[in-house]
């Protein structure tokens, strides 16, 4: 029997990266996937490559920072699966990395839109989902710079620490009625994301090592890192956890 047998799950950024790790390992624990995704062909190649293994899964064109889209998608995954148990608000984008006082508004609201917005959205429109299927389970991805600070990308670390916040808030709002909210803190896990954050500084592996040697297990994390928490955190194993921080960072914030 597999830990989220009978479960529909809803991912956000799924094709690529933690989404995709994540959509991997819950399909393969038993739910049905819904791989949502502004890059529709990735998120369909990715399902096709599910059915091949018999695993349950559908892809759909999801940009989260459109709440009509939003609505959509999680009305026409219910539709398709019967209903909907949890949703992983897993999509994200760096933004601009200069200091606060070079930034324009439009780069700062870029990532607000996305990390921030699209959080929101998901939250919003799936708790009706979510009460009719008599509770369940909210996974939002903040950062390790959602806890600790750092010299860099001022508008990332902020959206991020408004989704452990705005995590907190809705699990006290929801918690009577069976629905969890938790977030997870990745320290740096090697995903196309952090691959380009490198290749844009240089040397790639000079960078890499650079990173592996800031985390005290001595490496950078790998995307089943991430994606085993949130199996944890959508199963029924984690129902005494709601608010929760699940920091998967090798140590970093450990300083």
């Amino acid at each position: 029997m597999g830990r989220l047998d009978g479960k529909v799950a809803v991912i956000t950024g799924g094709a690529l990266g933690l989404g995709r790790a994540t959509a991997l390992r819950m399909a393969e624990a038993g739910a049905a996937v819904a791989v949502c995704d502004v890059r529709l062909n990735e998120a369909n190649a990715l399902v096709d490559e599910f059915v091949e293994r018999g695993l349950q899964a559908a892809a759909w064109r999801l940009d989260v920072s459109s709440e009509a889209e939003f609505e959509n998608v999680l009305s026409d995954v219910a539709r398709r699966f019967g209903h909907i148990d949890i949703l992983v608000n897993n999509a994200g984008v760096a933004g601009a990395d200069k200091p606060t006082d070079q930034l324009t508004e439009a780069e700062w609201d870029a990532v607000q839109a996305v990390n921030v917005k699209g959080v929101f959205f998901g939250v919003k429109h799936v708790i009706p989902h979510l009460r009719r299927a008599g509770g369940g389970s909210i996974i939002n991805l903040s950062s390790i710079y959602g806890l600790i600070g750092a010299p860099d990308v001022p508008p990332y670390h902020a959206s991020k620490g408004a989704v452990r916040l705005m995590t907190k808030t809705d699990a006290l709002l929801y918690a009577p009625e069976k629905i969890r909210v938790n977030s997870v803190h990745p320290g740096f896990i090697w995903t196309p994301m952090v691959e380009g954050h490198l290749k844009a500084q240089g040397d790639l592996a000079q960078g890499r090592l650079a990173v592996d040697a800031l985390h005290p297990l001595g490496h950078i994390g790998e995307p089943d890192d991430i994606a085993w928490g949130c199996v944890y955190l959508a199963s029924d194993e984690a129902k005494f956890v709601t608010g929760a921080e699940l920091v998967i960072d090798g140590g970093y914030t450990a300083r």
